[in-house]
Order: structure tokens, then C-alpha cells, then sequence
């Protein structure tokens, strides 16, 4: 035997370590996938996430276009109503003659029921006919029908804008009580009757005094202050127009009506008061009303005793110092005197002073002498009712 001669049973020591060194790595580090492999995975993961989509979006579109459909073939029918009283405040407003039906298109489209159907048909459900007051309510959104209904039917539920407008009253104090009433700012009423002609009223009167006619009357909010005047001068009109008063002849009608309505106390005295306003024109009198003197000069005492200035006022509307009817109305007059301005009843005074201020009595006289005994009544009354007006 040789030593260091190596045989083909026994390899060497370098074949080996590079034998192991090659198992080792095999084992620790196994061979990466081919790039054409990588691709393919990444391609099908994309494929994939497009089916989904595709199919969610198609889903979405197929729900949203045949929702009602698919919901009456699956039994899975949305209720058609709120629950509740529901939020918020929503403003509606109910026309006269307006029908149940209108009532509930108006509740759906403004959010406050779910739909139209559900509130007509609870109509529809009740024992008796419900009617409806025209007007604006005050709702919320997403109410149930029971709860819109009962609030429909609930006075406190109705906006109300009520303004009482006094006969005999001016037209500053009626733009203040309507301002009051409406929230409208004054100014803005002011500005509205700078030109009463565009209410119908003639081009001949001075103002808009004597037009604005005194009812008690209820606004919807929202209204303008151009909408609340026309709505004043219309009831004039249409008291001028029952009374069968020319519509060249108004101004002068309201003119004598506004008299009548600030001098006399009782009704039947605005027909004499009335026929004593014709007497004294006709034979050419002046007329010599208080109530002409002291709103020439915006006097407003409480008392029916007119002082120097306002009798010695050179001022259109001063009858003392003035022939014939003063330029304008000097108030507000209601039917009866708008009605007395046209029929005077018959008779020959000329005259005439209230007595009683507190039961309105008043003496009509047809010469100097009885007035100044009446006038002296009034005197007498007045020096044991102090503070009574006088």
C-alpha cells in the first residue's frame, strides 16, 4: 500500500466540502418561481377583483333602478310612513278650497310626511269629513300622518298675524298697529303707501288716509308690506262698491264718511250727522268740525274742546277756516259711515253737539240759539265729569 494515493472508492476532502456545501444550500434556499409564473398570479388576482366590482356596480345599478319591484317580489315592502312627531320646523301653508289630496301632496313634498298616500289614506280612515283652515302652520319634517294630522287640526299649531285696526283711527296709527301686528318694520309700510295709486287709489287724494280700512284681519307670515296695504284698500273698495258709490266719487264719499265716523257716537246719528254735513254745504256753510281742526294740526287731546291753534289753523283741512270739505279723509271709516255718506236721513239741521259723552246722546238743532243751549248742556255735563273727555 502506497500512502497519499488516492482511490476511486474514497473521494478527497475538497470533493466532499463541495458536495456538502451544495446539499446545504439546496436545502436552505429553494429555487424562485419563473417571472412568466409571477405574472400570471398577479393577472388573475386583477381579473378577479374586476368580477367583483363589475358585479357590485351592476347589483347597485339593477337595486336602484327596479328597488320597488324586487321589494313587492320579495315581500320586502318599505313602510310608506314616519314614526313619530318628528324634527325641526317646516312652514305649510293650506289655500282655501283646497282639497285632502292637496293637503297631502303639499305635507310629502315638503319632508314632512313620507308620502302623499299615507296621510290621505289615515283621511280617508276617519269618521268624519276633516276640514281644513286655510292658513300656515307651523310643522316639523319626517312626522308620521296621525301626527301631522292632529297638528293640522290644532289651533295652537297655526301662525297667526292678527291685527285689529279701530274704526275712526288715522293712517300713522293704523301703519303702527300693522307693523305691530305683521313684524314688518314701520319704515317699510311707510315707504309701501308712498304712492297709493298703485293700490287703486285715485290719483286726486292727497294720501292714502281714509283707505286703509279698519276690520280685525289675519296675516300669513311672509306676507310684504305692499301685500298687507292692498289687502286694506281692497275691503275699502269693496265697501265703497256695496254702498253703489261711483268710483269717481270715492275720495270725496271717504272724505265725508271719515267725518261722520270721528263726530258721531251712535249709529243712528251718522245719518243725521251725515245730513247735517249736506245741509250746511248745500246753503253754503262752512262746516266748522272739530275733528277737521284738530287733525290739521295733528291735535290729539282726548278732548272734544279744540284749541285756538287748531281752530285758527290756515291748513287745508280746517273746515273752520276752509269752505266746503276739507282736501281729504281724516280717518279710517267703516261701513255704517261710508253707508250714512250716501243716504243722509231726512232732515233740516244744522247742528249738532254730543251732550253725554259717556252714553253718546246728541242734540241736532236747526238754529244759533239751540245749538248754544246744547253746547251749554255739554258744559254743564262736563263740570261734573272731569276728566271724562273733555
Amino acid at each position: 500500500m502506497l500512502l497519499g494515493t488516492a482511490t476511486a472508492e474514497q473521494p478527497t476532502v475538497a470533493a466532499d466540502r463541495s458536495s456538502r456545501r451544495a446539499s446545504t444550500r439546496s436545502a436552505e434556499y429553494p429555487p424562485r418561481d419563473k417571472p412568466s409564473r409571477r405574472r400570471g398570479v398577479a393577472v388573475g388576482i386583477i381579473i378577479t377583483l374586476l368580477v367583483v366590482v363589475g358585479v357590485v356596480a351592476s347589483g347597485s345599478y339593477v337595486w336602484n333602478t327596479f328597488e320597488p319591484q324586487i321589494r313587492s317580489v320579495m315581500g320586502w315592502e318599505e313602510p310608506n310612513d314616519f314614526d313619530g312627531a318628528g324634527s325641526g320646523e317646516v312652514l305649510i301653508t293650506i289655500a282655501d278650497g283646497e282639497t285632502g289630496s292637496d293637503v297631502a301632496d303639499t305635507l310629502e313634498t315638503a319632508g314632512v310626511t313620507k308620502t302623499a298616500e299615507a296621510f290621505y289614506e289615515l283621511l280617508l280612515d276617519q269618521d268624519e269629513d276633516v276640514v281644513f283652515q286655510p292658513g300656515v302652520y307651523s310643522l316639523a319634517k319626517g312626522m308620521s300622518a296621525r301626527s301631522a294630522l292632529d297638528a293640522l287640526q290644532d289651533p295652537a299649531s297655526k301662525i297667526e298675524r292678527t291685527a285689529v285696526i279701530r274704526e275712526g283711527i288715522t293712517g300713522p296709527t293704523i301703519i303702527a298697529e300693522l307693523s305691530a301686528a305683521t313684524e314688518i318694520p314701520v319704515e317699510e309700510f311707510e315707504a309701501a303707501i308712498a304712492d297709493p295709486t298703485v293700490y287703486g287709489v285715485p290719483e286726486n287724494a292727497v294720501s292714502i288716509e281714509g283707505w286703509l280700512f279698519p276690520a280685525t284681519y289675519t296675516f300669513d307670515p311672509g306676507l310684504t308690506a305692499q301685500q298687507v296695504v292692498q289687502t286694506l284698500v281692497d275691503r275699502t273698495i269693496a265697501s265703497l262698491d256695496s254702498a253703489r258709490v261711483p268710483v269717481e266719487d270715492r275720495e270725496r264719499v271717504l272724505t265725508i264718511a271719515s267725518i261722520i265716523q270721528r263726530e258721531a257716537r251712535q249709529a243712528d246719528d251718522f245719518y243725521k250727522v251725515s245730513r247735517v254735513i249736506q245741509n250746511r254745504l248745500d246753503d253754503g256753510m262752512r262746516l266748522e268740525m272739530d275733528s277737521t281742526a284738530q287733525y290739521g294740526v295733528d291735535e290729539a287731546t282726548g278732548s272734544v274742546w279744540s284749541s285756538a291753534e287748531a281752530l285758527g289753523s290756515d291748513n287745508p283741512w280746517n273746515t273752520y277756516q276752509r269752505d266746503g270739505l276739507p282736501v281729504g279723509p281724516i280717518s279710517s271709516p267703516g261701513d255704517v259711515a261710508i253707508d250714512a255718506a250716501m243716504h243722509p236721513a231726512d232732515g233740516s239741521w244744522l247742528f249738532f253737539v254730543t251732550v253725554d259723552l259717556n252714553t253718546g246722546e246728541t242734540v241736532f238743532s236747526n238754529t244759533v240759539s239751540e245749538h248754544d243751549a246744547a253746547v251749554r248742556q255739554l258744559r254743564a255735563w262736563c263740570a261734573d265729569n272731569p276728566g271724562s273727555g273733555c
